[in-house]
């Protein structure tokens, strides 16, 4: 009698296991994405020159994350002779860091980059928009006469580079989004620079000349995906500059998502990109957003934000040192 509750535990467990998924739904009769879900990876946008393929061998993840986990440690190396005072003491410790230490899997094949289409996992950008994004690159690194010139991460207006899109990428940290929903609105909390991106399902375009900040968004059901189409980016957000990313959308650009849940765990995101005023064809990523059980952190950017203040008045300092034939930036 033990063997056969047994036998039959197992083949009920193996029933279970291969039931197909059944994507849970609001009260709204919509399908339910609800919940905290982060998309941190190491794997990035474009695709490495050491990888010539989108898939890869374990080997290969075991080497990549190798790597990465190598350059988190070396952050944290000190000199042997110490830090010197007044000079250069680097930039953030690991601490303060959470990109991910793992490369990116979708349906459980590892990726080399988010960008599945081209098939390089490269950008197709033109080589006008490529200038223009380098130009905007050198221009601010120089740039301290006021606050309007710094790039809108330090300015807490939005997050660094696309994250919190469309379309929506990992950064360096504050990976974690929070979906929220109702009959009519899917929202989207961006951890990062405390960002709510709110989708209007079956919605109105806002009304020409009106471009908000990540765009104006409307979504609707296909079956159980929810399609984003994104258009009228706010001017300001057209340079998207971070570490693992930096790309550049014109005013027409118009980007497209599918939101799809996929097990208890994952959501599967996908994007489309298209701008033929600044690529030659449209691009195409793929990522896994993960259930987190991890909450919202707080960023608060602006309400402690003294770091812009203190490089605008070493910006002064400098140029007060200079005109009295200092040394300045020594």
């Amino acid at each position: 009698m033990i063997r056969l509750i047994g036998a039959c535990l197992v083949l009920l467990s193996g029933a279970w296991g291969h039931a197909e998924w059944q994507t849970p739904r609001t009260i709204f009769g919509a399908p339910d994405l609800q919940g905290t879900w982060t998309n941190a990876t190491i794997t990035t946008l474009e695709r490495p020159r050491e990888f010539d393929r989108l898939a890869l061998t374990e080997d290969e993840v075991a080497a990549f994350e190798g790597a990465s986990e190598e350059r988190m440690r070396a952050i944290d190396e000190l000199p042997e002779e110490g830090l010197q005072a007044g000079g250069n003491v680097g930039g953030y410790n690991s601490f303060w860091m959470d990109p991910g230490t793992r490369a990116l899997r979708v349906d459980g094949e590892a990726r080399s980059s988010i960008i599945v289409q081209p098939e390089d996992g490269r950008l197709p950008m033109r080589l006008g928009a490529r200038m223009k994004l380098g130009a905007f690159l050198l221009r601010v690194q120089g740039a301290f006469d006021g606050p309007e010139q710094r790039p809108l991460g330090e300015r807490c207006i939005v997050g660094f580079g696309s994250t919190g899109g469309p379309p929506m990428l990992p950064v360096l940290y504050n990976n974690h989004y929070q979906i929220v929903q109702s009959a009519d609105t899917v929202l989207i909390l961006v951890e990062m620079n405390h960002n709510a991106r709110v989708i209007r399902v079956d919605g109105t375009p806002l009304p020409d000349g009106v471009t908000p900040w990540m765009g104006d968004s409307i979504g609707t059901w296909e079956g159980d995906s929810l399609k984003v189409v994104t258009n009228r980016f706010h001017p300001g957000q057209s340079f998207r500059a971070a570490i693992k990313h930096q790309f550049y959308l014109t005013e027409d650009a118009v980007v497209t998502e599918w939101f799809t849940r996929v097990s208890q765990r994952e959501i599967f995101y996908r994007f489309q990109v298209e701008d033929p005023g600044a690529y030659s064809e449209p691009w195409i990523g793929e990522q896994t957003l993960r259930a987190t059980n991890d909450p919202i952190y707080e960023y608060a950017c602006h309400e402690g934000n003294y770091a812009l203040t203190n490089i605008l008045n070493g910006a002064r300092l400098q140029e007060r040192e200079a005109a009295a034939g200092g040394t300045s930036g020594e």
